[in-house]
């Protein structure tokens, strides 16, 4: 069953690359009394994510801040040093929280989950806004591209 508006979230621990490597962080650590813009891909450094469902994020970070938010995070089903890659690659490190969900427990537990012909498991394409752990927008796409989860659909719903 796919999460709603006005779930809790499940506290599930990520795993997260700092400076001093790879640490786990938990759902609660990440969501508990703060209000949070978490989007999900179905893989780092795939062409959509990328190109068109990161970078958006990125571009609009400031505005999204100045609308009350705290943690900008963004999650996939790969492992916390391809995470890690990515955040240093697109040069996201220090503006959005990447959160590796590498055994799908997140994608799962939320219903966002799905098994790709290519990937095997992995996370639908969409985004939340998430206040002190519980939902109050749900974006999930329904079509290849980013269109309900992108940057410009959260700014109107914050």
């Amino acid at each position: 069953m796919t999460i709603s508006v006005g779930d809790k979230l499940p506290d599930v621990t990520f795993k997260t690359m700092t400076a001093d490597g790879a640490k786990p962080i938990t759902g609660a650590e990440i969501f508990s009394g703060k209000k949070v813009v978490l989007f999900g891909v179905p893989g780092a450094f795939t062409p959509t994510c990328s190109n068109n469902h990161l970078p958006g994020y990125l571009e609009n970070h400031d505005a999204i801040l100045a609308r009350g938010v705290d943690t900008i995070a963004v999650v996939s089903v790969n492992d916390v040093h391809v995470m890690g890659a990515w955040a240093h690659f697109t040069g996201g490190e220090g503006k959005i929280l990447f959160l590796a969900d590498g055994s799908g427990d997140f994608a799962k537990a939320v219903g966002l989950d799905y098994i790709s012909n290519d990937m095997g498991l992995r996370s639908r394409r969409f985004s939340l806004i998430i206040d002190d752990g519980k939902v109050t927008a749900l974006n999930v796409e329904t079509k290849p591209g980013v269109d309900e989860s992108g940057a410009a659909h959260i700014l109107g719903q914050l």
